[in-house]
């Protein structure tokens, strides 16, 4: 299979497809160097949140890709533009750490502790989490506020396996609370999908989505009607028991698209 010349657009998840832990998966920088020289167009999507765009950019950057800053896009990213779009006066809190909170309340977002004061509860990833953070965030649920997520992952992928993620803390909450996660912003929402929409042109036949996890980034390359490839560089476990959406290929990591190899695989 020759990935470079039938496909014109490339939509690259990060976590685990472009890069593991603190390292680059073999194949990135040259892959991405082979886009570049051929003038194709490729934008970089994540559900995690753990840092800002531009500390991915900046990591990205140090670790030798030659990437613009507006070709990233996180699941922060997209959940803020709808938070300052729909609720910019009402105070939100997050089970997540300190650097998407500021993201956040950099963007004019008031932030509270307060179970009566909070109308906007929010998941995401946050290895500070404790079950003090729990109640706080059942309690204004139960007091009426929405329930987001900024992500929907179970688990994220680390360089010795994977930790828990979002998934986890949403499911605890809907049993604690008996109320249903009302909204997500990350892969594969329809809120992402229009976000990748403003930054590449409208993704066809000749668009490849790259990624690890069936349920996020596949499930997406399906929503969106465009060709995905399985990378086996990220998660290890793939799906959760349920249907899951069947990639279009399935390949080792992103150098198979450099080299050009393939296995079509059914899950």
């Amino acid at each position: 299979m020759e990935f470079l010349s039938k496909y014109e657009t490339f939509i690259f998840d990060l976590d685990g497809t472009i890069y593991l832990g603190e390292k680059l998966i073999n194949g990135a920088v040259e892959l991405i160097d082979r886009l570049n020289s051929l003038g194709k167009e490729y934008i970089f999507i994540s559900n995690k949140t753990t840092g800002s765009v531009n500390d991915y950019y900046k990591f990205l950057k140090r670790n030798g890709l030659n990437i613009e800053p507006d070709s990233i896009i996180n699941s922060t990213v997209v959940l803020k533009k709808f938070l300052v779009e729909n609720h910019f006066d009402e105070n939100f809190y997050a089970i997540g750490e300190k650097s998407f909170i500021n993201e956040l309340t950099n963007s004019g977002l008031k932030y509270s502790k307060d179970p009566a004061e909070i109308k906007i509860v929010i998941i995401t990833l946050d290895r500070t989490f404790d079950f003090s953070k729990l109640e706080i965030a059942a309690k204004a649920i139960e007091n009426g506020a929405h329930f987001y997520a900024a992500n929907i992952d179970d688990t994220c992928p680390v360089e010795n396996g994977e930790i828990m993620d979002a998934g986890a803390t949403i499911s605890a909450l809907e049993k604690r609370c008996h109320r249903k996660l009302e909204q997500h912003f990350g892969k594969p929402s329809e809120f992402m999908i229009e976000e990748i929409k403003t930054r590449i042109c409208d993704p066809n036949k000749t668009c490849l989505l790259v990624g690890d996890r069936l349920e996020t980034d596949i499930a997406m390359a399906e929503r969106i009607g465009v060709d995905s490839a399985l990378v086996t560089t990220g998660v290890k476990i793939f799906g959760n028991g349920n249907s899951m959406p069947e990639p279009t290929y399935k390949i080792n990591s992103v150098l198979d698209i450099l080299n050009g190899s393939t296995t079509a695989h059914k899950i």
